[in-house]
């Protein structure tokens, strides 16, 4: 009989620190602290801070206590894995050297809890308009960001900070944000329909919790944002659960 697999995969993503209310980055801070309680490996699906650039020797000042936090958890021994989303995604070395937390700026194929799974941000996958499409495509092309590292530091920082809400979500109506949940579901349906050894597609970006059970034991999972909502997830080998914070996964 083979071993069961007793991995438990805490799963959060979107909390966009540095641009809402002072209390998410608060409340994340406490969540972090507890993650070894709530399982064994934390991943974080994109969008962690409402804008995140890192030049060969620099990197933002304002995340500077959420590294710590997470930092701290490495030390724990608790695997942190991180994925870029639309504001985030221009990492680099400081990650996995400095952090030991692994970086894909785009998706990646893992194992979580058994189940071989796909990760990724989900922008510019369904978009719903053609505007939406050009910005990603845009944020990705190595001219952009090249043209962004000649920037002085101070410079670009202040430049993000101020345009840094184009690429958000919050200035769409509840009929857009429904209408991309929707697309992104679709999408991630096809991908399990044309990659039959996934049991597991994870997304974040519309900020819509969903659990979607596309054929049996064959799952679909937005865990929802973390910025206001305080949704994360929990993966095991048996169940998948979408929780809000301070709720814990059942036993």
């Amino acid at each position: 009989m083979s071993p069961v697999n007793s991995e438990r995969v805490v799963v959060v993503g979107d909390a966009h620190l540095g641009s809402a209310d002072p209390q998410d980055e608060r409340a994340f801070h406490e969540f972090l602290a507890a993650v070894p309680d709530l399982g064994t490996r934390l991943l974080i699906v994109g969008d962690l801070f409402d804008f995140w650039f890192e030049y060969r020797s620099v990197i933002p000042r304002k995340p500077f206590r959420t590294l710590a936090k997470l930092a701290a958890l490495v030390e724990r021994g608790v695997p942190v894995e991180l994925f870029g989303g639309n504001h985030d995604r221009w990492g680099g070395t400081f990650w996995d050297r400095d952090l030991g937390i692994p970086f894909h700026p785009e998706g990646a194929d893992l194992a979580l809890a058994g189940r071989a799974t796909h990760v990724v941000h989900g922008d510019g996958l369904a978009e719903t308009k053609l505007g939406g499409r050009i910005i990603h495509r845009v944020t990705r092309h190595p001219i952009t960001v090249g043209t962004f590292r000649a920037l002085h530091p101070d410079l670009g920082f202040y430049l993000a900070d101020r345009l840094s809400g184009g690429l958000a979500e919050a200035n769409r109506s509840e009929a857009a944000i429904a209408a991309a949940a929707a697309a992104q579901e679709r999408w991630a349906r096809r991908y399990l329909d044309a990659h039959p050894a996934v049991q597991l597609v994870i997304m974040g970006h519309t900020h819509r919790r969903a659990l979607v059970e596309h054929a049996p034991g064959r799952f679909y999972l937005n865990a929802g944002q973390w910025m206001v909502d305080r949704h994360y997830a929990v993966i095991t080998a048996d169940r998948v659960q979408l929780l809000g914070w301070p709720e814990r996964p059942a036993a």
